[in-house]
């Protein structure tokens, strides 16, 4: 059967774009009217013939990103509360998203839902894309009937958290750029250019100064070591993240990371903004307690983090508190451990998490901040001091010559 690219209105004048399979284009026009969708009739046509024929390259739309999921969730929600059946959502979404891969997955979901699959179950049948997190928050919106506003709370809580990844990735581009081309200029002088002035010097037949003879042995070990330096650097590389795939190297290396000066405070914020903000979204959609830390220790993102908030899964199935693992852990801070005590005790658990989540969102912000201003003086001091002592030893014996010319 042919595909069909189509373009339309909805009554409240949104714009519209998908692909159908369909006989023919009044096909396809009667089924859009049906779905309350009003088409264009000159923006019907088939797929692949004339300037709808697609060409695509290798690795792209190979991956779906959280922006597609937050995407998918909003317009999902909003088709719900406007009253269209859950099928015929996943059918317009399936038809008007462009990621193929995300298209294929929609359209699978339909058909699993057709066959009287419901609608968490059909898309725990793709982790990659729906982790547990979105699929036990829609079981909970399936089981209470508020399908629409536990999908409009996953679509903001996807913005938050890639919002959050955001800030402490844009924080490291600049300081590993710099890094990166510091170490590149580095290279270049002590393979081609310094190697010349040796060369130069060495035809003199006199004694050099002891920081240029010094600069000159080091460019010839690393000329001489270069290949195997690489290999010594890439095997170190590849041998940690190996050890980092086992138990005890994640809990060593993620222990490690935690009491790192600077940078360990800002994994230990992120962790709590993270923990908090999932716990107080997955109480306030009704999943239970249990199932939320389970899911929640899953999602830190740090071994550490994971084991402690298990212990607190442990606690709270022997009757007790979720404070008191936590203040154990020596990973929250008190403010969070009472916090939580507080909210247990009130039955308020999930709005105070949300004011922690909150308050360790801004936390984060001027952790960033202060990370970014600390490394950019600290950097450029070692690069002023690298590059500057390279450059300058070098310059030592002209240095010297026109002073004794003088």
């Amino acid at each position: 059967m042919p595909v069909f690219v189509w373009e339309g209105k909805t009554a409240q004048g949104k714009l519209l774009k998908g692909e159908m399979d369909a006989m023919n284009q009044q096909a396809v026009l009667s089924r859009l009217r049906s779905q309350h969708i009003q088409p264009n009739p000159t923006r019907v046509r088939e797929k692949g013939k004339g300037l709808d024929k697609e060409f695509s390259l290798p690795g792209f739309n190979a991956k779906v990103k959280p922006y597609d999921v937050m995407i998918f969730t909003r317009q999902f929600a909003t088709m719900i509360d406007a009253g269209l059946p859950i099928v015929q959502g996943l059918d317009i979404l399936g038809q008007q998203t462009e990621n193929k891969l995300f298209r294929n997955i929609i359209r699978t979901i339909k058909k699993d839902v057709e066959g009287g699959v419901t609608l968490n179950e059909a898309l725990k049948r793709h982790p990659k894309v729906f982790d547990d997190l979105y699929v036990n928050m829609v079981a909970a919106g399936e089981a209470g009937g508020v399908l629409n506003t536990i999908l409009n709370r996953i679509a903001i809580f996807i913005e938050k958290a890639t919002k959050l990844k955001r800030k402490v990735k844009g924080a490291m581009i600049y300081p590993a750029t710099i890094v990166f081309v510091a170490v590149a200029v580095v290279t270049v002088l002590l393979i081609y250019v310094i190697p010349v002035f040796g060369e130069l010097y060495g035809s003199m037949g006199k004694a050099l100064p002891a920081p240029t003879q010094i600069t000159i042995n080091v460019s010839n070990w690393f000329r001489a070591y270069f290949i195997y330096l690489v290999g010594f650097i890439a095997a170190m590389i590849a041998a940690v993240r190996l050890y980092y795939k086992t138990e005890n190297g994640k809990v060593m290396i993620d222990g490690w990371l935690l009491r790192m000066p600077v940078i360990g405070d800002l994994i230990r914020k992120v962790a709590v903004a993270r923990f908090a903000q999932n716990m107080s979204v997955l109480l306030s959609s009704g999943v239970p307690i249990l199932d939320g830390l389970a899911i929640t220790a899953k999602t830190a993102g740090n071994k550490v983090v994971e084991r402690a908030v298990m212990k607190c899964r442990v606690s709270i199935s022997q009757g007790k508190t979720v404070a008191e693992p936590l203040a154990e852990s020596k990973i929250f801070p008190p403010m969070v451990c009472q916090m939580v005590a507080i909210g247990e005790n009130t039955g308020s658990l999930d709005t105070l998490l949300k004011k922690v989540a909150e308050f360790y969102e801004d936390e984060v912000d001027n952790a960033v901040a202060n990370l970014t201003a600390l490394m950019e003086p600290v950097i450029m001091i070692v690069l002023g001091v690298v590059i500057g002592g390279l450059v300058i030893s070098m310059y030592l014996p002209i240095f010297q010559l026109g002073s004794l010319v003088g």
